[in-house]
């Protein structure tokens, strides 16, 4: 045709994670171990506060930030479980979802020709994201540190063409949270250098060892930084899609904008949802991180019995095995292992370059599936060997 659309629309493509979930479907029998969505059901007091919301006809506009009542709840939420201070009146925005959330940041901060560094193997959801604002998306590679940034190599990458650093622990595909040393030594980096720093902690309540750390616990990095959350992950409300932004008041009010011209405002009976999520119902995570664990520990066992090389995940519910020793490129493995083996699980290289040579599996999913799928791989690995 003669006309045309957006250059970077044209660029982007749908996500590895959403391809390798879609060719499910063509095998019905298979054990799908793709998609990272809790196997929990959203906590019956949240459901109830949610209709109770619609039998109560809260089904129009809020706030563009969100309820103030939400946003308090935000607030308090932070300030008790993470020590971290924000205002509910200028610091705090309710967004559709985390990913809104990121979008609304990215179209508020960047330009044409800006990057973004973004520490790999990460998740697909960010880079086209930053391409549709213009930029461009730099991978700081941690497939040979054990996926933990080196702050050398991030100091080395930053020019004066990057406008943020984007980081994101626990990890979306690793199952890595920061540790102490890394993320003092991050900050010392990012304290040197003007850059915004966008924290994708959506998987903050479901750190397995500790207490998750957060950048934002360093005073002179607040007021340049964003926190991207949500309870997505923490009380299985993937569908309800409620997420939240904080950051300081002076750029915040500018996020506000875009997100205005670009949701208008978060879903009404989602918020009120929230609202019960982070008061009563703080204890779900803990619950629920509990089950992780218990499939996470034995994920690892039968892989580390497999003689794949493994980090041990410590943080959201993924495991990302080694497998280079087949000479088989990520995507060709998990092709295999869907046809020949009946497990769906997702190639590392639907998670930039510095994934390839490795395998995504999500253990949000019961034992007994887990089960399956480990002696259904454990089988298909046998022949490949």
């Amino acid at each position: 045709m003669g006309i045309s659309i957006n250059r970077w629309t044209e660029e982007i493509a749908i996500s590895g994670i959403r391809q390798f979930f879609n060719l499910l479907a063509d095998y019905p029998d298979a054990v799908g171990l793709t998609v990272g969505q809790p196997d929990f059901a959203t906590p019956e007091a949240v459901k109830e506060a949610g209709m109770r919301a619609i039998q109560a006809n809260q089904t129009g506009y809020s706030h563009n930030a969100g309820l103030m009542e939400l946003r308090l709840a935000i607030q308090s939420f932070f300030k008790d479980i993470h020590g971290l201070t924000y205002s509910a009146a200028n610091e705090i925005i309710a967004t559709n979802g985390s990913s809104e959330g990121l979008d609304s940041i990215f179209r508020t901060i960047l330009e044409e020709g800006d990057e973004v560094i973004i520490p790999a193997p990460a998740y697909p959801g960010y880079a086209p994201l930053i391409r549709l604002s213009g930029a461009k998306a730099v991978y700081l590679d941690t497939s040979d540190t054990d996926f933990q940034p080196d702050p050398e190599r991030l100091e080395a990458l930053i020019t004066d063409k990057t406008k943020a650093v984007l980081m994101n622990f626990p990890s979306n595909p690793t199952g890595v949270t920061l540790d102490e040393t890394t993320l003092q030594q991050l900050a010392d980096v990012l304290n040197r250098h003007e850059v915004f720093i966008v924290s994708d902690e959506v998987y903050s309540e479901n750190s397995f060892d500790d207490q998750h750390r957060s950048f934002a616990r360093f005073a002179h990095l607040r007021d340049r930084m964003f926190i991207v959350h949500g309870l997505s992950k923490s009380h299985a409300m993937t569908g309800w899609r409620l997420g939240f932004v904080l950051g300081p008041a002076w750029v915040m009010q500018h996020v506000l904008k875009v997100h205005q011209y670009n949701a208008t405002c978060a879903s009404l009976p989602s918020q009120h949802a929230a609202i019960e999520a982070l008061t009563t119902q703080r204890h779900v995570p803990a619950t629920m991180n509990e089950a992780y664990i218990e499939r996470r520990d034995f994920v690892y066992r039968k892989l580390t019995a497999m003689g794949l090389d493994v980090v041990l995940p410590t943080g959201a519910f993924y495991i990302f095995p080694s497998i280079k020793k087949f000479g088989l490129s990520s995507a060709e493995f998990a092709e295999r292992l869907l046809k020949e083996g009946g497990v769906g699980a997702v190639p590392g290289s639907a998670f930039t370059e510095y994934g390839e040579g490795f395998l995504r599996i999500s253990y949000a999913y019961s034992l007994p599936v887990l089960e399956e799928g480990m002696k259904r791989m454990e089988k298909f690995i046998q022949t490949v060997s």
